[in-house]
C-alpha cells in the first residue's frame, strides 16, 4: 500500500467490517476486463460465503478461473472542505475502513455445507430470526438447496485500509473533533472513535 499510515493489522476491525457490512464486491477474471458484482456475504470458518444462481455469468467465470478478489468498504464521515476554514475544495475527504481480500472461490456441492453457509448468511442479514433454521434435513429447504449455488472464497491474503485522519496534526484533529461533534450525526460520533483509535 502506497500510504503506509493507512495500513492496519487488527483482527478486531477485520471482524467488525466483515460482520457489519451488508455487501461487498466480488471481482472475477473475464477475458479483457475484470467482472465485478456486488453481493451479500457472510464470514464463516475463515471464508467469505455468498450465493447465487446455478447458471449465469458469475458461476461460469468461477468455473473457468477460481482466482478472485473481494472488497468491502465501511463508510465513516464525509469531511466537507469548509471544515478546514478554507474556500478551496481540496481538503474535502471521505473517511472509511476497507478490506481487500484475494483468494480462490470454490462451489459448495454438499447439501449440509450449503445449508450451513446459507444459515450463516441468514443469521447475519436477519438476526431477529422469524424463519425456520436452514438445515438439509428440513423438507422446506430441499428444493432450494438443489437450485441455489453456494460459494466459498478461501482467503489467501488480505489488506486492511483505514483512512481516519492519520496524516493530520494534533491541532487539526481537535478542530475536526469539534466540527464533527457540532454536526452530531451518529456516524460522526463513530468517526471520532475511529480517529482516536487509529490516528
Amino acid at each position: 500500500m502506497r500510504r503506509a499510515e493507512f495500513s492496519v493489522e487488527d483482527k478486531e476491525i477485520f471482524l467488525e467490517i466483515l460482520n457489519s457490512c451488508e455487501y461487498g464486491t466480488l471481482c472475477l477474471f473475464d477475458k479483457q476486463f475484470p467482472y465485478s458484482v456486488p453481493l451479500n456475504f457472510a464470514y464463516l470458518e475463515d471464508k467469505i460465503i455468498f450465493h447465487g444462481a446455478n447458471e449465469g455469468k458469475k458461476i461460469t467465470l468461477i468455473e473457468q478461473n477460481q482466482n478472485a478478489s473481494f472488497n468491502i468498504v465501511k463508510p465513516y464521515s464525509f469531511i466537507p472542505s469548509y471544515f478546514s476554514n478554507t474556500t478551496s475544495a481540496c481538503p474535502a475527504t471521505q473517511f472509511f475502513a476497507s478490506i481487500l481480500i484475494n483468494g480462490k472461490v470454490s462451489i459448495l456441492t454438499q447439501a449440509h455445507q450449503k445449508a450451513k453457509a446459507l444459515e450463516a448468511l441468514m443469521q447475519k442479514m436477519q438476526p431477529q430470526k422469524g424463519y425456520e433454521s436452514i438445515d438439509e434435513t428440513n423438507p422446506i429447504y430441499t428444493k432450494m438447496l438443489t437450485k441455489t449455488a453456494v460459494f466459498a472464497l478461501e482467503i489467501e491474503n488480505f489488506t486492511i485500509k483505514i483512512k481516519a485522519a492519520q496524516n493530520l496534526t494534533k491541532e487539526a484533529k481537535e478542530n475536526l473533533f469539534n466540527k464533527l461533534e457540532q454536526r452530531g450525526e451518529e456516524i460522526d460520533l463513530k468517526t471520532i472513535e475511529l480517529i482516536k483509535k487509529y490516528s
